[in-house]
């Protein structure tokens, strides 16, 4: 890591964020202009219209947003923070080392702030890591800890009209809770009280990179959370040194629940949780559908606890939980009974959990998905036509457009056809609609009663815009 000034002297300089509407950059770019920080920053979003609500609202904060032609970047004193990946031919890169400013990755200024906490919680996994930050920081807020909350997803419990996009939370600096992602590696960068570990599956890197990196994790944090129904986070359990296991199968688990205490409905679920530490049972009720949402709460109850939170009143908490946006988020269901869903699935191991959770129930699914990028297509498109083809039925069917593209020198020659002939000979039904607008109209035009339509993607907030467009107009 490089090495970097005091956080003393770090945050008493201006900061300027090249893409600050992006869901890694916004949280920190709100909990820096809460702590007193001057915050400015460009989105190419911005400046190609996307998504006006965000940026209006973010200059009725405070902040301050330039084109992205390099005009913000005034001062070497200023902070430049920018995705890894960015290229040095954007013009505030280019500025930026002109000037001879301190340049930042989103991962190292997170990782700042959590390590100069007083208690850093870490929440990691292939998926559901936005999920269980948002219950753990719930459960921290509510039973009055005060916590300082950086999600990659606006968590609803939070959302005002002052704040639309309540992504983070500026709290207390004594407790910072974070998920912390291992697709660039940079969980490397986090030294954790508490590491929660949900899952380990094929996402951005190879089974044996995720093992090590997850493995590391563990052997860094004072207190491992692990999920003990997952055998891959459980295989690393030496790993770690102090554990608190969750998990709904494994009766060996800490945190758990009572068998055949489970009822499920498609819009709720509730159940008995059993602390095995002393065989106190909580009957929980969650305002959220599917097995994975059950056992998301579990590992943000495991947290908790692992913070100094009662089982009990953690799960009391947890009733009171509004969910995510774009996490199973109904958008509504029409008179005709036709429910769209908005979802931020894109891996396997999230898509799976999505249409499990639709599968439980009765009805026809229909399941846009859009790729979130040429590369994550060509890494994991085999196993996300295995998913769909898997997870979905004979009247089921799944629409692919095109991935999604903002610009850049990806190469595109592999796209979603590959990933639709896949789904054929895997005994699916998909279908190839390039351009999103002709999705919208084959999606209404085939929509039917007791249907449900689950929009699913990533890196790419018009979806949800797209997604109430579908629903107006069934409706």
């Amino acid at each position: 890591m490089t090495d970097f000034p005091s956080p003393e002297d770090l945050f008493a300089r201006p900061f300027f964020f090249v893409g600050i509407g992006g869901s890694g950059m916004l949280p920190l770019a709100q909990i820096l202009k809460g702590r007193g920080c001057s915050v400015a920053g460009s989105d190419r979003s911005h400046d190609q219209g996307r998504t006006p609500a965000k940026f209006a609202a973010l200059e009725r904060q405070g902040f301050e947003l330039h084109p992205q032609d390099g005009s913000g970047i005034t001062s070497g004193e200023q902070i430049v923070v920018a995705s890894a990946a960015i290229e040095d031919t954007v013009p505030e890169i280019q500025r930026a080392t002109e000037l001879g400013c301190l340049r930042l990755t989103r991962a190292e200024l997170n990782s700042i702030l959590f390590n100069t906490s007083g208690a850093g919680l870490a929440v990691a996994g292939t998926s559901g890591k936005s999920t269980v930050t948002g219950m753990l920081g719930w459960i921290l807020e509510a039973t009055g800890r005060a916590p300082t909350i950086m999600n990659g997803a606006v968590m609803k419990n939070f959302v005002s009209p002052d704040r639309p996009f309540a992504s983070a939370v500026v709290g207390s600096q004594s407790l910072y809770v974070s998920e912390v992602d291992e697709s660039d590696g940079s969980i490397a960068l986090y030294r954790p009280a508490v590491g929660v570990l949900l899952n380990v599956s094929l996402d951005h890197k190879s089974m044996e990179e995720l093992r090590q990196l997850f493995g590391d994790y563990l052997s860094r944090s004072r207190i491992s959370v692990i999920n003990a129904d997952d055998p891959e986070a459980l295989a690393l359990l030496p790993h770690a040194k102090e554990v608190i296991t969750f998990g709904i199968e494994q009766d060996k688990a800490q945190i758990g629940i009572v068998p055949d205490s489970i009822a499920e409905g498609p819009v709720r679920q509730a159940a008995l949780v059993i602390d095995r530490h002393d065989g106190s049972q909580y009957p929980l009720r969650l305002e959220m559908p599917g097995r994975h949402n059950l056992a998301n709460a579990l590992a943000a109850i495991a947290a908790a606890a692992a913070a100094g939170v009662p089982v009990r009143d953690s799960v009391q908490a947890l009733a009171g939980f509004k969910g995510l946006a774009r996490r199973f988020d109904i958008v509504g269901t029409t008179h005709a009974a036709i429910t769209v869903i908005d979802d931020f699935g894109h891996n396997p191991e999230k898509c799976a959990a999505t249409l499990r959770t639709l599968k439980a129930h009765p009805g026809r699914v229909i399941a846009f998905f859009q790729p979130h990028g040429y590369g994550p297509l060509r890494q994991m498109g085999a196993e996300l036509a295995q998913t769909f083809a898997a997870e979905l039925g004979e009247d089921d069917l799944v629409i692919l457009s095109d991935p999604v593209y903002f610009g850049g020198t990806v190469d595109r020659s592999e796209g979603s056809e590959r990933i639709i002939a896949l789904i054929g000979e895997a005994g699916g039904h998909a279908e190839h609609v390039p351009a999103r607008k002709d999705v919208e109209d084959r999606l209404v035009s085939m929509a039917r009663p007791g249907d449900r339509i689950v929009v699913m993607g990533a890196r790419d907030d018009t979806l949800s815009e797209f997604a109430q467009r579908v629903f107006e107009r069934l409706s």
